[in-house]
C-alpha cells in the first residue's frame, strides 16, 4: 500500500505541474478548479492500466469518474468567458511576487497532495484485487446517489439564479438553497463519506476515513464554507438568509 501511494503522489504531482503550466500560458489559477476533477479520473485510468480491477474498485471507479467528470464540466462552463474566481484574483493581490512560486506550491502541488488523501478510498480499493461486493457497497452506493443528487441540483439552481437575478442584493434562498445555506457542499461531503463505506471492510479499509475527514475539513473550515460566508459579510440580504438557514446540513428555515 505504502509503494502504491508513493506512485499515485508520483504521478498526481506530475499531473498538477502540467497544469501549472496551463495555468501561466492561460494566466488564470482558477483552471486549478477544473483540474481537480479530471485529476481523480487520471488517477483512476493509471490504476486500471497498471493493476487488475476487483467488483468494488469497479464501483468505486465508476463514481468517482462520474463526479469528477460532473465537476469539472461544471465549474469549466462557469469559469469560461469570465473573469479569474475572486478567491484566486485575491491571492494575486496578496502574494505580489511571490505570485509565482506560492501558486505552484499552494495552489497546484499541495492540491495534487490533497488529491491523493481524499482518494485514499481510490488507492484501498485498488490495492485489493480480490475484493468482492458487501452489503455496504450498497449501502454507500445508495448514499453516494444522494449525495450527488443534492450536489447536481444545488448546482444547477445556483447557475439558474446567477443567470436569471436582476440585482446583486438578491439572495438565493429557494430550492435546496432553501434549507442550507451551501447545499453543495453537503452533498459533496455526503459522497466522500458513502465511498468510505463502501471499502471500510477491505483490509486496511480504515484509513481510507482520512478522505472524508479530509474534505469535511476542507470545505467546512478552509477554503468552502469560510470564504463564502466571508465573502458575503456586508450583503444586507445575505445577513437576514443566514440568520434563519442552516449552514450545511440541510434543514427547515427558523422562521417556519
Amino acid at each position: 500500500m505504502i509503494g502504491l501511494l508513493l506512485q499515485a503522489l508520483v504521478v498526481m504531482l506530475t499531473y498538477a505541474t502540467l497544469w501549472y503550466g496551463v495555468s501561466l500560458v492561460v494566466k488564470r489559477n482558477d483552471i486549478a478548479d477544473v483540474a481537480w476533477g479530471i485529476g481523480y479520473i487520471v488517477l483512476i485510468g493509471w490504476l486500471i492500466w497498471t493493476r487488475p480491477v476487483s467488483p468494488v474498485a469497479w464501483v468505486i471507479y465508476s463514481l468517482v469518474t462520474l463526479w469528477g467528470l460532473r465537476l469539472a464540466i461544471h465549474i469549466g462552463h462557469r469559469i469560461i468567458d469570465k473573469a479569474e474566481d475572486f478567491r484566486y484574483r485575491q491571492w494575486r493581490q496578496e502574494w505580489g511576487a511571490s505570485f509565482y512560486w506560492r501558486s505552484y506550491l499552494q495552489v497546484y502541488l499541495l492540491q495534487g497532495f490533497l488529491l491523493v488523501i481524499i482518494a485514499m478510498p481510490v488507492l484501498i480499493a485498488a490495492s485489493d484485487p480480490m475484493a468482492e461486493l458487501s452489503f455496504w457497497s450498497w449501502l454507500g452506493t445508495g448514499f453516494w446517489i444522494v449525495g450527488f443528487l443534492i450536489q447536481s441540483i444545488a448546482d444547477r439552481q445556483l447557475a439558474h439564479f446567477v443567470r436569471h437575478r436582476k440585482s446583486p442584493a438578491e439572495v438565493l434562498d429557494s430550492g435546496l438553497w432553501k434549507y442550507s445555506r451551501h447545499p453543495n457542499y453537503f452533498g459533496e461531503i455526503l459522497m466522500w463519506w458513502a465511498i468510505f463505506f463502501i471499502v471500510w471492510p477491505l483490509s486496511s479499509g480504515w484509513i481510507a476515513v482520512t478522505s472524508p475527514l479530509t474534505i469535511t475539513f476542507l470545505l467546512v473550515f478552509v477554503s468552502g464554507v469560510p470564504m463564502l460566508e466571508k465573502r458575503y459579510a456586508d450583503h444586507p440580504g445575505y445577513q437576514v438568509y443566514k440568520k434563519r438557514t442552516n449552514v450545511l446540513i440541510p434543514w427547515w428555515p427558523a422562521n417556519e
